[in-house]
């Protein structure tokens, strides 16, 4: 084989692995191509409003809470063990202040990403690992949520060092959740986006980019 010929096999072989990688990333959130399909609102208590909005030329998920919980769901099966990398970006005008987050009446959370495996008919066993952007607990601090043992917290961010910047995330999901549970999981049903403010009464905006899981 010639060297050109070498070349040339070799320039194709890299750009047909570089677009089998691709097609790896299983896409969560099509923001950037203002696309909502099958993001299902859910309530708890009055109603977060979320809408796409330009960001920098780039189309992003606007939330803006005032003493309200509501989330946008997306439920997609995702097999963890081969796609095990949830990628995503976010930013906050501001956190919440004054907050124990660890109590239920400081259960907010200027954004958070919700994991969610469904219970099924055995509602009380779903399980939800919930990444958030937290005020009272420091960066890199994991709690269990105080309304169920059920739900795990972990902070990636903490307070109003990053305010006002877009702050990029990447989490092992597979390994986060057998970390905080003490089990492996090998699929999870559905994630969730929720900037909630109901139980301090405090008011909160938070902007949501692109989410997809990867292999690595």
């Amino acid at each position: 084989m010639s060297e050109m010929r070498k070349h040339i096999f070799f320039t194709m072989l890299l750009l047909y692995c570089t677009q089998l990688n691709a097609t790896d990333n299983i896409i969560i959130g099509n923001f950037s191509n203002n696309e909502l399909k099958e993001w299902e609102s859910h309530s708890f208590e009055g109603e977060t409003q979320y809408n796409l909005v330009t960001d920098a030329g780039i189309s992003v998920l606007k939330a803006q809470s005032k003493q309200a919980a509501s989330g946008m769901i997306k439920k997609q099966r995702i097999d963890i063990k081969k796609t095990p990398y949830l990628n995503w970006r976010w930013k906050v005008d501001n956190a919440l202040f004054r907050l124990s987050e660890t109590f239920k009446e400081g259960d907010d959370f200027a954004a958070r990403i919700y994991i969610i495996i469904d219970g099924g008919v055995f509602f009380w066993r779903t399980v939800a690992l919930n990444y958030v952007w937290a005020s009272g607990q420091p960066k890199g601090s994991a709690w269990r949520n105080p309304f169920t043992s059920n739900a795990a917290m972990i902070a990636l961010q903490s307070g109003d060092k990053h305010k006002q910047e877009w702050v990029h995330e990447k989490r092992n999901v597979y390994q986060d959740l057998k970390q905080t549970f003490g089990k492996e999981f090998r699929f999870i049903d559905a994630v969730a986006i929720m900037t909630d403010t109901d139980n301090s009464g405090q008011k909160a905006t938070a902007y949501y980019g692109d989410l997809f899981f990867s292999t690595d």
